[in-house]
């Protein structure tokens, strides 16, 4: 499906309600996928966790789950359990539409909700998009999300200039597991509160400690010359994961990962700011990419 606004088009697809591409005229401001399945998780949106789950275990409500490891190699849970499904598309115009799914559970996941993802393009204002989720069951859930966007400006990562509005990182094993407490940037590779070039600096991090620009709204910008790609949370993202495409093949380093989430790697074993839905309680959140950020 294809929506357009002035100079901007996007294609997005119900399977996984996922952002297949952006483009502002001629620029790709992502790296999609126009045909065939996604790599690294391209433009998938991650429900009803992001990132990673421990050996895909956790306790909630005095009850132990085990979900299906979906990364093997590291004995993860990973990304979710949203993205291989059909989304029904609705509210459909020639420059918006909600995708919505409603969730029945899964094996580590026994909990009935209901999830919408809205896209819509503004032709000054770019991509915004809108997620949220209703606990349809009758007992309380666990949740948290987050989406997966590779921004691009058509160059090497090394190359472009990085503004990260993060104060802290959080380290993490081997297994891309958090161990110990959030540390700050301060005098580390991972300071990108003042724009610089990204150069050698190998990322797959999660960030946190974002500051705002005055509406509730933290901003990361990429930068090459007077191009530029940017990405927008509301407040309800308390988490940036970026990767910097450190895989082997032609996209390698390619493409920067800016991941907004609302909860760290691992939330639902350790509840940091994991989000609880009571029966028929709903939560919204917003995100957005736009070829001129302010």
């Amino acid at each position: 499906m294809t929506l357009e606004a002035g100079k901007y088009r996007a294609t997005v697809d119900s399977l996984g309600a996922a952002l297949r591409t952006l483009h502002w005229g001629e620029r790709d401001l992502v790296w999609g996928y126009p045909e065939g399945p996604p790599q690294l998780a391209q433009g998938q949106v991650l429900i009803p966790w992001p990132n990673r789950i421990d050996h895909g275990r956790y306790s909630f409500d005095g009850v132990e789950y085990q979900l299906e490891i979906t990364e093997p190699a590291l004995d993860n849970a990973i990304h979710g359990l949203t993205s291989a499904l059909p989304w029904q598309p609705s509210r459909t115009t020639a420059d918006s539409v909600r995708f919505g799914l409603a969730f029945e559970g899964a094996p580590g996941y026994p909990f009935r909700m209901e999830f919408w993802v809205d896209y819509a393009l503004d032709p000054e204002l770019g991509l915004s998009v809108r997620i949220g989720a209703r606990n349809t069951g009758d007992r309380p859930a666990p949740y948290g999300h987050g989406s997966h966007n590779y921004l691009t400006l058509g160059l090497p990562v090394d190359e472009v200039t990085l503004q990260l509005p993060a104060s802290e990182w959080l380290p993490a094993d081997e297994r891309m597991i958090p161990v110990g407490p959030v540390r700050s940037v301060a005098g580390t590779d991972y300071d990108f509160r003042t724009p610089r070039r990204v150069g050698p600096t190998v990322l797959d991090t999660a960030f946190t400690g974002l500051s705002g620009d005055g509406t509730g709204r933290s901003w990361t910008v990429l930068s090459a010359g007077e191009a530029a790609v940017g990405l927008w949370a509301d407040d309800s993202y308390r988490w940036l994961q970026v990767f910097s495409a450190d895989y082997p093949g032609p996209e390698r380093r390619r493409h920067l990962a800016v991941e907004p989430m609302t909860c760290p790697p691992n939330a639902f074993a350790t509840g940091t700011d994991l989000i609880v839905l009571e029966p028929g309680q709903s939560v919204e959140s917003s995100f957005g990419i736009t070829s001129a950020p302010e």
